[in-house]
């Protein structure tokens, strides 16, 4: 049957931690949509109608990249290839290269220029070449974010531009900055160049856009977004020591309200919650009752030590279950999966972790067997007995 076991596991863990204010819910952020997520250890620390469908701007720009990222690695583009502009890609406005069809430009310049500059026709040009057209580029976008897990994201263009339907949420946003930064870390120190003048072109529009870029918070991307429609956005990222955070924000009403949103929530996230080392691997959690075992118990423990990001204000206390089908069935082998630790602190979500058997269990020779026949017989005739007299 399954057993639930709950446990507050002082006895076993590094250090203990407890119930504290919800302090993701009570942080008010002024962005009509919000995701913070705790890249290193996975956890969701805001989310305010992270999985409604909203004009991204240019924020959607992130897919394009992260589709030629992965045409330049697995060579469908060349790093140093050099593209031709059509008159399509040239005819974009808003933020630009200010590319015209006489250029041809490398593949490292456009992502740079996509990057830094937001460029609508750098985007346009990118999609061109790895699609055919900007139309069978946007489905190819919205097919291959569908199996990234992005399942509020349809694409209509490559870089943004308002167009009906062309909606992405902040949670797939977020989803894409994750993978971004986890897939191509050899190409993802461009999101952290400051500036990038293609050309010599238009050097008082070479400057990145991220307004925390300069401001010594560990903040080394993403990328930002204003149309009329969407508002003022970011999908941010800081790391500051091991951790690191990603956010994406819109619906804000200027750039100064984008850059003070985006500050205040990276301090929040940092100064407000600490990683801390919860259990380590091979401590005894609980002791498992096993079937037809040549060992009547098995200690249950996690594979791998345990870190989980906690609020700072937390007290001394930690709510854990043991779940497990029980009792266990011999053989078992050190190691195998048997059950799960579930985590529960105020204000964050559930962290759900395995649990392994601490050793080996052979199946009992000839005495377990009759000694757990005659336990059987024995709890048969109690019920029996009980059956017969009734109280």
């Amino acid at each position: 049957m399954l057993l639930a076991l709950r446990l507050i596991l002082c006895s076993v863990l590094v250090a203990c931690f407890g119930t504290a204010a919800a302090l993701a819910q009570n942080f008010d952020t002024r962005a009509q949509a919000a995701y913070v997520l705790d890249q290193t250890t996975g956890t969701v620390l805001l989310e305010k109608n992270a999985d409604e469908p909203l004009p991204p701007a240019s924020m959607s720009k992130l897919m394009t990249i992260y589709m030629a990222f992965e045409a330049v690695a697995d060579g469908r583009l060349g790093i140093g290839e050099k593209l031709p502009v059509s008159s399509f890609a040239s005819s974009y406005g808003g933020s630009t290269m200010f590319l015209d069809t006489t250029d041809r430009v490398s593949v490292e310049d456009l992502l740079r220029g996509v990057i830094v500059l937001s460029g609508n026709d750098a985007s346009a040009v990118l999609a061109e070449a790895i699609g055919g057209s900007e139309a069978e580029f946007a489905r190819l976008m919205t097919e291959r974010g569908k199996r990234m897990g992005l399942t509020n994201s349809t694409f209509v263009n490559s870089n943004g531009w308002p167009a009906t339907g062309h909606r992405m949420s902040m949670r797939d946003l977020g989803i894409l900055a994750d993978r971004l930064i986890s897939d191509f870390p050899t190409y993802y120190p461009l999101f952290a160049e400051q500036s990038f003048a293609f050309d010599g072109r238009a050097p008082a529009n070479s400057n990145n856009r991220n307004p925390l870029l300069k401001l010594n918070i560990g903040a080394d991307g993403l990328k930002t977004g204003h149309t009329q429609e969407a508002g003022y956005g970011l999908v941010g990222s800081a790391k500051q020591g091991d951790r690191r955070i990603i956010f994406v924000i819109t619906g804000l009403n200027s750039e100064v309200e984008r850059a003070e949103e985006a500050e205040r929530i990276v301090n929040w996230a940092f100064r407000q919650f600490a990683q801390k080392d919860v259990v380590r691997a091979g401590s005894r959690i609980v002791e498992a009752e096993v079937w037809m075992g040549a060992q009547p118990t098995v200690g249950l423990t996690v594979e791998e030590d345990l870190s989980l990001l906690v609020p700072v204000l937390a007290d001394d206390k930690l709510n854990a279950e043991v779940v497990y089908e029980g009792p266990l069935t011999a053989p078992i082998t050190a190691g195998q999966t048997v059950g799960s630790l579930v985590i529960t602190i105020e204000g964050l979500p559930e962290t759900t972790v395995p649990l392994v058997a601490s050793a080996d269990v052979a199946e009992g020779g000839f005495e377990t067997r009759l000694r757990v026949a005659a336990q059987v017989l024995m709890e048969k005739l109690n019920a029996l007995r009980g059956a017969d007299n009734p109280a």
